[in-house]
């Protein structure tokens, strides 16, 4: 079983219809999101139209918790900054009544049985929907994380950072952001996970697409000028 694993699209849908277009030939047969659909980029409606045709398993991030939250008629008190605030706001009202309905509907986390292997999706961490794992997090972290653990395959998005680690037993894999990427490659970036009965295989890929056509976006909904040298540059932006 071949399968797609995104993560962080943070509403970029011009990198996730690259990523589609790029592994069009593998003919993945399913396709795993860990969070952050949204907020960031002006295109929540298509890429949540396309989760939805696609029949993705997706959960929710902390950025969709936020656009949660206000759908709910609530606020939140971070982030301060107010031009992070436009964004959040700008994604909840641009919401169609369907993907509203999706968003609303998503879990925090997810487990599934694939190919005779449980494989577990998470935003953060088994143990925290918030916790950063990076590629440099160092191994006595997984190891705690194994031992918590009922998955034999645990997919997390969060920290942005790609790997692939074996510890304890256990597959730890990040496909890095789909739409906002921090290593200052602006590429979209995505895995391949292959099941077979007792073997687990992942790629790590990277895909260019129109970063422009996200800048004139943000420009015609009169959004933060911040955010488009942000997908530029690949760097982070407080």
């Amino acid at each position: 079983m071949k399968i797609l694993l995104i993560s962080d699209i943070h509403g970029n849908y011009p990198a996730l219809k690259a990523v589609s277009q790029q592994v069009q030939e593998l003919a993945c047969e399913q396709i795993l999101n860990c969070g952050d659909t949204t907020v960031y980029a002006p295109f929540p409606n298509e890429t949540i139209d396309w989760l939805r045709r696609h029949k993705a398993f997706t959960i929710r991030g902390n950025t969709d918790d936020k656009v949660v939250r206000l759908l709910k008629g609530k606020t939140f008190k971070k982030p301060a900054n107010p031009e992070k605030r436009i964004m959040y706001t700008n994604t909840a009202a641009m919401l169609s009544p369907q993907n509203i309905e999706f968003l609303l509907g998503l879990k925090k986390k997810k487990i599934l049985h694939l190919e005779q292997t449980v494989v577990g999706l998470f935003h953060g961490s088994p143990a925290d929907h918030d916790e950063f794992l990076f590629a440099e997090t160092k191994e006595i972290r997984f190891l705690e994380l194994a031992k918590e653990t009922t998955c034999q395959v645990v997919i997390t998005g969060h920290s942005h950072s790609p790997y692939y680690k074996v510890v304890g037993g256990v597959h730890f894999i990040n496909p890095g952001s789909v739409g906002r990427m921090f290593d200052g490659r602006p590429e979209a970036s995505y895995a391949i996970l292959e099941l077979t009965p007792g073997a687990v295989a992942v790629t790590h890929h990277r895909c260019p697409y129109d970063v422009e056509e996200v800048a004139r976006a943000l420009r015609e909904h009169q959004l933060p000028a911040i955010y488009a040298e942000m997908f530029r540059t690949a760097t982070k932006r407080n």
